[in-house]
């Protein structure tokens, strides 16, 4: 506690797929073991060093335990923010790593041994939960930033509107966002699945996934005298009886591709370049915030909703793990060094939780 304290970054390196393997792309990503990977290909020969590395034949659960998942968990339960990126290019395997397989359904979920970060979390929880026996209320939400627009996707109805806010105490937070209590496994992930629906806008699956625009925030306090869902006030000031929360926030970033490579015209190519503006101001923060603090000029946060929403996880009071994903296919070799390039600055950026 008050330590400066690096964020962890892991690697996941996900398996060619059918269609890479068919076009005969090579693999041009090697783990070389006690967290380095290389890159080899033409005119690109670099190694990358990271808190670990997961290659195509890491389990889910291997990369639960092997990440420091279940570390975060315990803390997020002692009352610290902790949060958990996803980032790269669309098809890397961001949302199977923090969720498991997209089809899966309340009706037909997933195989046990696919379950996500997520599920794992939630597991992990609700184990220390028990054993806590009364002393933790657990609540979630969830929201999604579509267009520079925070949206909740736990309220009834179209998804409306929220306003960014700020206060002393607080930071930036949601004004009037929805949370919603729960007690087992199947209320959290029903909740997950609802949010996860994808919405009506027209989106191309192939592009940008509907889960790459959501922030998953799952808090962890005191029990409150009211039960249900409710909007998350304000911390009282100066209660009688202070308790302590703490918050774990899963954020399943969009992909990193840049515009031309997706083929999207029209309001996809007005939503991608949102996105990438979005991308481009959390990299910037990233970039301050890689610096040694003496050499730090203004972060600008303020640039995005995203960034906002991060600043205390970023370069705050907040813990964070960030699981950088790519592909190691040579076709993918420009966004994969860009994600490379991004996790390595990401590695430099300190918090003092």
């Amino acid at each position: 506690e008050g330590r400066e304290t690096r964020l962890r970054v892991v690697l996941r390196v996900r398996p060619l797929t059918c269609t890479e393997t068919r076009r005969g792309d090579r693999r041009v990503v090697h783990s070389l073991g006690d967290g380095a990977v290389h890159v080899s290909a033409a005119r690109h020969d670099a190694t990358f060093g990271f808190s670990a590395v997961f290659d195509a034949g890491a389990s889910q659960e291997a990369v639960f335990e092997g990440s420091g998942m279940r570390q975060l968990v315990e803390l997020a339960v002692d009352g610290f923010s902790c949060t958990v990126f996803a980032f790269g290019q669309t098809g890397s395997g961001k949302t199977y790593t923090l969720m498991g397989p997209l089809a899966q359904s309340e009706t037909q979920p997933a195989s046990p041994a696919l379950l996500g970060l997520m599920q794992r979390s939630f597991t992990c929880l609700l184990e220390q939960s028990r054993s806590r026996g009364s002393d933790l209320a657990l609540s979630a939400s969830y929201l999604e930033i579509y267009n520079e627009q925070v949206r909740d996707l736990l309220s009834p109805g179209p998804p409306c509107n929220l306003p960014l806010r700020w206060s002393k105490t607080r930071g930036f937070y949601v004004e009037n966002q929805l949370s919603v209590e729960f007690e087992s496994l199947e209320a959290i992930v029903g909740l997950l699945l609802q949010g996860a629906e994808p919405q009506p806008q027209g989106w191309d699956i192939d592009f940008h996934t509907y889960a790459g625009r959501k922030l998953e925030n799952l808090s962890v306090a005191k029990p409150s005298a009211s039960t249900g869902a409710k909007a998350s006030p304000p911390q009282p000031q100066g209660s009688a009886c202070p308790s302590k929360q703490g918050t774990l926030c899963f954020v399943d970033l969009a992909g990193s591709e840049r515009v031309k490579e997706t083929g999207s015209s029209g309001e996809l190519s007005v939503e991608a370049n949102s996105i990438n503006r979005s991308l481009l101001a959390l990299g910037h923060c990233i970039s301050l915030l890689a610096k040694p603090r003496g050499k730090r000029t203004h972060i600008p946060y303020r640039d995005s909703k995203l960034t906002r929403l991060l600043a205390r996880s970023l370069g705050g009071s907040g813990i964070t793990l960030m699981v950088a994903c790519i592909s190691p296919s040579s076709h993918c070799l420009s966004e994969t060094l860009s994600t490379l390039h991004y996790a390595s600055r990401a590695r430099r950026v300190t918090t003092r939780p």
